[in-house]
């Protein structure tokens, strides 16, 4: 935990302890006054739980509304962690784009807005920005490292992943690093989100978190496989962290090659409005200039599909879901192997 700062003036409130010991479950409350509710609130659910001496661990899942592994992974803790288990304090974060996560959204039906595209956010804002400024003011200055859970949602199928975010503090660097290694997913990969600084996990780092992110599968449904991975992934890192213990069934499974998206040459952008065929399944091996997929115009049979192209070589780390696509709409995304300094 860092020095302590002044948060911005906020209307909102919390109805648990951080600072107490054992487990409680209640909820971030930030007055909300919509058309058919005077004096209501937003109820971001949180629960700590605390015991010992040791480090603060913030996990969050319900980023995007439409992504389960990592909620579900995160209630599960919830619900049957014994405080004993725990040497330090866990804050459990399942759903935090609340009104997303109960519509099945990747973004708020609210006020419209991407959660991981607004940290730090505005206490003064519209719901969303309050929610990401009470995490950046109120949440982050007392961890010590957070735990982000992702899945592709309902447009991309990913390869379950641990994920690296870049940081400019070498010494941060190497401790996301090895906290990410400890996950120990199927691959890890360093994703920039192409330089965005508005995500979790780009805050979260400029807070001087230790921070690890993951893509869980994704397509709309959960995953049995990436769920497995989350959880056992989840609880490598809080033993790494030295939160709760070691056990068995966390032995090293992933490869311990790392990867990472190539800039812009990453991503095949869709071309025309369509439905979009791809060539190959994830995890293949692909080259750029290689045919990738194409779209089809079903309503208009006398116009030829649009050819798609891999513009890097690498594996096939993610697939859009959804057949139908438009303009601008990302179909595929490569990996390769990673070239920057791991230490």
């Amino acid at each position: 935990m860092r020095a302590a700062h002044s948060p911005r003036p906020s209307s909102a409130f919390i109805t648990v302890d951080p600072d107490r010991a054992g487990k409680q479950v209640g909820f971030v409350m930030i007055p909300h006054s919509p058309h058919d509710d005077a004096w209501g609130v937003t109820r971001v659910p949180i629960a700590v739980i605390k015991n010992g001496h040791g480090p603060t661990v913030i996990l969050e899942g319900g980023n995007h509304g439409d992504e389960y592994e990592g909620p579900i992974t995160i209630c599960d803790m919830i619900r049957d962690l014994d405080p004993a288990e725990v040497q330090g304090r866990l804050i459990l974060m399942p759903a935090n784009n609340v009104h997303a996560v109960i519509a099945g959204t990747r973004t708020s039906p609210v006020d419209g807005l991407n959660f991981n595209r607004t940290f730090p956010g505005d206490p003064r804002g519209t719901i969303t920005q309050q929610i990401a400024a009470y995490i950046s003011d109120n949440i982050y200055p007392i961890g010590d490292a957070f735990i982000d859970l992702h899945s592709g949602g309902s447009s991309l199928d990913i390869i379950p992943s641990a994920i690296i975010e870049p940081t400019d503090d070498p010494e941060l660097h190497r401790r996301n690093v090895a906290a990410v290694r400890a996950f120990d997913a199927p691959m890890t990969v360093v994703i920039s989100n192409f330089g965005e600084p508005r995500t979790a996990t780009a805050a979260a780092c400029r807070s001087g978190l230790v921070t690890v992110g993951s893509e869980m599968g994704g397509g709309g449904t959960v995953s049995l496989e990436a769920l497995g991975v989350c959880r056992r992934g989840v609880r490598n890192v809080l033993a790494h962290l030295g939160v709760l213990a070691h056990h068995k069934g966390t032995s090293l499974r992933g490869d311990s090659q790392i990867l990472e998206l190539p800039g812009t040459s990453a991503y095949v952008f869709a071309s025309a409005d369509g439905v979009f065929e791809p060539f190959h399944a994830n995890g293949a091996t692909v080259s750029a200039g290689q045919p990738a997929g194409r779209i089809h115009c079903t309503w208009d049979p006398t116009r030829p599909p649009d050819l798609l192209h891999y513009a890097a070589d690498g594996i096939l780390y993610g697939r859009r879901q959804p057949g139908r696509v438009r303009p601008g709409n990302c179909c595929l995304v490569v990996a390769a192997p990673y070239r920057g300094v791991l230490a």
